[in-house]
């Protein structure tokens, strides 16, 4: 904003100072002076009697008669002249005084033009986000009167409910959704973005309807990027760390191998892998890249790359999810102190987002070697914004089992049976822990 007004108030001084010149320029008084004309026009007829009168052509009484006539017309011709200019009346507006009425109402012009004509808010970058804001609020009401009238209209129903999602006005936007009909069924696009907005309205939680959904996303296309993206994260919060792994790993084979993105989904393979505790495998590693594209991904490569995010976030610390990233990122790396701290940074997230308070409360308790205290109590916040995350309960089951309370270790690994999908390679671990449980209990389970 200051750089604009700079260069307008610049480029305003250089007009006044290019008009205001001539004004201020003293007169070079080259002009041609009328009385000097006419004496010398009188000189030469006098001149020419004289020389008829030598030649006998006039008499001595004509040339006297003539040259009376001719003083008298130079006489005559140069009377008005006589007057001094100082004797004149001076105009009001003299050159100083226009110069100075020009460069003070050259500005004042031309800011008021700019205010009636041009777009002041829009150096002010806040003013031009609100505005169009409003103008899009505008935009998305002009639509949903329309469609009030004209409700046959799918495709603008779903344009409606995009609307709304991008505006965080997500029940207006369900309701859009459920409007516009059998179209969103057969498009993956519109079947992923609607079960992205049901899981938002659940919690953030993809079980159920919105993992169905992207599941017959995925069979309209399998290479959808978003729905492999989404049910790779519905299986990770399912406690299939294994399916994560499979999905994220197909869609990590269409992302360029030297970027951003390719990366991010590595780190979430290497973690679901982790939680799994499944073995690396060739698999789900990154492509190699191709000749040309610079110098393979080594572990050097990946600790510079972390070492930047930290160092972009230190001058930007308000970036949320990028500290989540960064603890994320060191957690795989087993710099536990730095995850910790990182976590510690995610601010108003870990409200919010169970699978970041499970990560935190994980890292806690691996550096600790014990869940109880602030991991525990990560734990319960977890359940309490998703009261059936797996992972969450699978932890609220550990801490329960470290403190004796074996009753309430098999309550929650119970609850992750029944959240489990069906054929999950977790089943019989946790039956394992819930039989060892009831052993320290004192009692067996009946088949």
């Amino acid at each position: 904003m200051n750089v604009f007004i700079g260069i307008s108030a610049l480029l305003t001084l250089l007009a006044v100072a290019w008009l205001v010149r001539p004004l201020l320029r003293k007169p070079t008084g080259h002009g041609v002076s009328s009385e000097r004309l006419n004496a010398d026009i009188h000189r030469d007829q006098l001149h020419a009697l004289q020389a008829d009168l030598a030649r006998g052509v006039i008499s001595q009484q004509d040339f006297e008669t003539t040259r009376d006539e001719l003083q008298l017309r130079l006489l005559d011709d140069t009377e008005s002249f006589e007057a001094t200019p100082k004797n004149k009346k001076q105009s009001f507006w003299t050159p100083k005084r226009t110069s100075v009425a020009v460069g003070l109402s050259l500005p004042v012009l031309a800011l008021g033009l700019y205010l009636q004509l041009g777009t002041p808010e829009a150096i002010n970058p806040i003013a031009a986000a609100n505005r169009n804001d409003h103008q899009m609020q505008e935009m998305i009401d002009k639509l949903a009167q329309r469609l009030e009238s004209n409700p046959n209209d799918p495709k603008a129903w779903v344009m409606l409910a995009r609307s709304y999602k991008a505006m965080a006005r997500f029940a207006e936007a369900q309701q859009a959704f459920e409007r516009a009909g059998d179209i969103v069924k057969t498009d993956p696009d519109l079947l992923v973005d609607h079960a992205e907005l049901i899981a938002i309205l659940a919690g953030n939680q993809l079980q159920g309807k919105p993992e169905q959904m992207i599941n017959e996303a995925l069979r309209l296309n399998p290479k959808h990027p978003m729905g492999l993206m989404m049910s790779g994260l519905a299986a990770y919060q399912n406690a299939d760390y294994q399916g994560a792994a499979t999905r994220w790993e197909k869609l990590l084979d269409m992302l360029p191998p030297d970027s951003p993105d390719a990366q991010q989904m590595q780190a979430n393979i290497d973690d679901a892998r982790a939680k799994g505790g499944l073995a690396a495998t060739e698999s789900n590693k990154l492509p190699p890249i191709p000749a040309g594209a610079g110098a393979g991904m080594t572990a050097s490569n990946v600790n510079d790359m972390v070492d930047r995010l930290a160092a972009r976030l230190k001058d930007n610390p308000d970036d949320l999810a990028g500290w989540a990233r960064l603890a994320r990122a060191y957690k795989v790396q087993n710099r536990l102190d730095e995850a910790i701290a990182a976590y510690a940074k995610t601010g108003k997230l870990l409200d919010t987002d169970p699978d970041l308070l499970t990560q935190y409360a994980d890292a806690l308790a691996t550096r600790n070697k014990s869940l109880q205290g602030q991991p525990n109590e990560l734990i319960k916040k977890a359940l309490a914004v998703a009261p059936k995350h797996p992972m969450a309960l699978m932890m609220a089951g550990q801490s329960a089992y470290q403190s004796g309370n074996y009753a309430v270790a098999i309550g929650h690994w119970k609850t992750v049976l029944s959240v489990l999908p069906v054929g999950s390679a977790d089943i019989d671990l946790i039956n394992a822990e819930i039989a060892d449980a009831q052993r320290k209990m004192g009692t067996v389970s009946k088949p």
